[in-house]
């Protein structure tokens, strides 16, 4: 995407730092991406925003804007150049923090960052450039590619929930495969990514994954997916690249999800999608009382259609 940006107005504004539209002073600058937030556009006190062209007009009459295609896309990568101007200095710090445990049969590039309380199990593997923020643990074997960021807590690698039901107990089926993580992802805190059964569990490159996020064993997850929190998806599931998934959202194993599909927040996939496109099963909320009288005429439609078909069939001619 084209992230070029061109000043309408005054260069000779202070910005001293980055804000929303709403909360901004006449030092910061802000963005507006969603034309039905445009009245805030005409209200914030930013020294200067990011729009788009057909918000150009508008925002050059309250004072200097940038003109870029995508402005989401331009905020995302001036939020990048402000952390780099604003980044600790840690040239001198250990690249592997001394409270990390990293085992000796583990590799870690020498451009990597592991954080405190990490954990590193044997044969695993950190690609170069990617940070582990505190407490994460990297189970044995498994892999993490370039540039990525994992966050605090996170657990790549735990067994699957895998039992064979045998007289009234569980027997416990080994998790013989492991997790394998390319480059460019983000992981969020808590997140937790169950190894294979037998094959691996797999993260493609550019995928992108919230806070509290539950991946089950030998799910595979196509390249720069991106789910937001609290996500499930159970075991074997394939999902395919260019996906979203919104927050609270349940994928059942074993389903396929085809690239370019994108489901709603709090939607249960309880079947497989072959087609891109977007997807909701969500019942509305309503008051109580109200909820509990569409519930109930939920469960009578099935009888509601067979009188309908046997009233269609008497009333043909």
């Amino acid at each position: 995407m084209n992230s070029w940006g061109e000043l309408v107005g005054s260069s000779d504004v202070m910005i001293t730092g980055l804000a929303p539209l709403e909360t901004a002073t006449g030092t910061d600058i802000s963005f507006l991406s969603n034309p039905k937030y445009q009245q805030q556009l005409t209200q914030t006190l930013a020294g200067c925003v990011i729009v788009g062209p057909a918000m150009a007009a508008l925002a050059s009459t309250r004072g200097p804007c940038i003109v870029t295609p995508n402005p989401y896309h331009y905020f995302a990568r001036l939020t990048q150049l402000w952390r780099r101007q604003i980044a600790r200095d840690v040239s001198g710090l250990p690249a592997i923090h001394p409270s990390a445990v990293v085992d000796p049969e583990a590799r870690i590039a020498g451009t990597a960052r592991i954080g405190p309380l990490c954990v590193i199990e044997a044969g695993a593997t950190v690609g170069e450039g990617t940070v582990l923020k505190a407490r994460v643990t990297l189970g044995e074997d498994c892999h993490i590619g370039e540039r990525c960021i994992v966050h605090s807590g996170v657990v790549i690698g735990a067994d699957g929930f895998g039992f064979a039901p045998d007289d009234g107990r569980w027997e416990k089926i080994e998790q013989l495969g492991a997790v394998r993580i390319g480059n460019d992802v983000e992981i969020g805190a808590n997140t937790c990514i169950d190894r294979g059964a037998l094959s691996d569990t797999i993260i493609e490159d550019g995928v992108k994954l919230d806070n509290l996020i539950q991946i089950g064993h030998n799910v595979r997850i196509g390249a720069h997916t991106a789910m937001a929190g609290c996500v499930g998806v159970a075991g074997s599931a394939n999902i395919g690249s260019h996906c979203t998934v919104g927050g609270g959202a349940i994928i059942l194993g074993h389903l396929t999800l085809a690239s370019g599909v994108h489901i709603s927040a709090a939607t249960v996939v309880s079947k497989s999608i072959h087609k891109p496109g977007n997807y909701t099963g969500i019942f509305p909320l309503d008051e109580n009382a109200n909820w509990e009288r569409n519930a109930a005429s939920l469960k009578q439609l099935h009888s509601l259609r067979d009188r309908i078909k046997t009233l269609e069939k008497e009333n043909k001619p």
